[in-house]
């Protein structure tokens, strides 16, 4: 048992069998939480699910570096970094100064976890002054009187925070709201606004738009082939069919790499219900979990062949490469290039190809 969690038998077979030769010896990995328990001041909003935190209370930057180291032995990460923060109350400044503190001290990209409560000025001020490459927003900081599900992305990444992430060519990593995810109509529709209206701002969808069933697409690949310049990182998404419509839609060039970390050291196999995704987890690991939707525990063989979520992720994304024809260099675009050459943008060296 290490001090973060255990690597076992499992793993380490299902590693070497299906990822190590997989990825590439370099990775990038545009999606990782760092942050200290002591910047979460207030108690869950209500406005989205609470068992990503039984996985763990905090990260701190030694833990995620030490990961790495874990689980993907031979490799190379660079992760790119922000703060997990879910309610007005919590402590923003010390949440970014830290993140900003070691992306500095590690020489790792970071992006700034924004409040749309922030001014213009102060958004720009706080991205500029934290050597931030954009901001990480985030749906539960909506004003509290709007109902969950009528939220929507402008209520937490305001057009006033857009014009400035446009006008500088900055990164947003955008958690999209609404309970039927990717395939609402009003998603859907202000993801094409956001398109046209700041052509300049590189945007990421995470989670694919949070599509883990089959039943979270309805038309949006459709309706998001014509686009040119949003991206969609496979974060916390194990749904391989999906990865493969994504790929048709979008191509591998417009796709990144993203872990979700810590979330996705839990030791799980996700499946999907009527359209509900259910993590399959090992009874009292994680806890009491009756009650919660998406969480469901098993025993004896079932629970001892789990193995750890971002493994079954990165094994999603390899059977729709397989089935949709991807080449190695493909694979290296999603798992680093693309990510480099979006770097390079957002720092003004370059423009995306």
């Amino acid at each position: 048992m290490t001090r973060l969690f255990e690597v076992n038998h499992v793993d380490r077979r299902f590693y070497q069998e299906r990822i190590k030769d997989f990825v590439p010896d370099r990775i990038s990995d545009v999606h990782t939480h760092v942050w200290l328990q002591d910047f979460r001041r207030a108690a869950p909003t209500g406005r989205a699910v609470t068992w990503p935190l039984r996985v763990a209370a905090q990260n701190p930057i030694e833990d995620l570096v030490a990961t790495y180291g874990l689980l993907f032995p031979g490799k190379s990460v660079q992760p790119w970094m922000f703060s997990f923060l879910e309610a007005r109350a919590d402590d923003f400044a010390s949440a970014n100064a830290y993140v900003s503190r070691a992306a500095r001290e590690h020489g790792f990209p970071a992006l700034v976890f924004a409040s749309p409560q922030w001014s213009a000025q102060r958004f720009e001020r706080e991205i500029l002054t934290g050597g931030f490459l954009g901001a990480k927003v985030y749906l539960t900081l909506s004003p509290a009187g709007i109902p969950v599900d009528q939220i929507r992305i402008f209520d937490f990444l305001p057009h006033e925070q857009l014009e400035v992430l446009n006008e500088h060519g900055w990164i947003v990593m955008l958690h999209i709201p609404r309970s039927a995810r990717l395939r609402d109509p009003v998603n859907l529709a202000d993801l094409l606004e956001i398109e046209r209206r700041y052509p300049h701002a590189r945007v990421i969808i995470a989670h694919v738009g949070r599509a883990y069933c089959p039943e979270d697409v309805g038309d949006a690949f459709t309706v998001l082939r014509g686009t040119k310049r949003l991206w969609f990182d496979i974060s916390a998404n194990t749904n391989a069919a999906i990865f493969e419509q994504l790929i048709r839609a979008v191509g591998p060039r417009r796709i990144l790499f993203g872990s979700d970390l810590p979330i996705t050291r839990m030791r799980m196999r996700r499946i999907c219900e009527r359209g509900n995704y259910v993590n399959l987890v090992p009874k009292g690991r994680y806890g009491d979990v009756w009650g919660d939707p998406h969480m469901r525990e098993a025993e004896g063989e079932p629970a001892e062949a789990l193995t750890l979520f971002l493994y079954e992720e990165i094994e999603a994304f390899r059977r729709a490469a397989q089935a949709t024809g991807l080449m190695p260099e493909d694979i290296a675009d999603v798992f680093q290039g693309n990510a480099m050459r979006l770097l390079d943008s957002a720092s003004g060296r370059k423009e995306v190809p």
